[in-house]
């Protein structure tokens, strides 16, 4: 990895965890932007690392929630 995705991974996942302490689901953008003043190639791999982060939490989710309906029957009530 190079030292620009190390730098917009680090970032990304700092981010997160400010994202999640304030409940700021759109802070990553703020960020963006103080970076893109700077260096487009570092944001730009900023957000791409947030959009693969987000894309997983999406699909982690999607699996919890089939997961759940298959345990249920669809029911939202656990099968015999």
């Amino acid at each position: 990895m190079n030292l620009t995705q190390e730098l917009a991974d680090k970032l990304a996942e700092d981010t997160f965890k400010v994202m999640k302490l304030t409940g700021d689901e759109r802070f990553f953008m703020e960020v963006a932007k103080v970076i893109g003043a700077s260096s487009t190639t570092l944001e730009e791999a900023y957000l791409t690392s947030i959009r693969v982060r987000l894309a997983e939490r999406r699909a982690r989710a999607f699996l919890v929630e089939r997961l759940n309906a298959a345990k249920t029957g669809g029911t939202g009530e656990p099968q015999a």
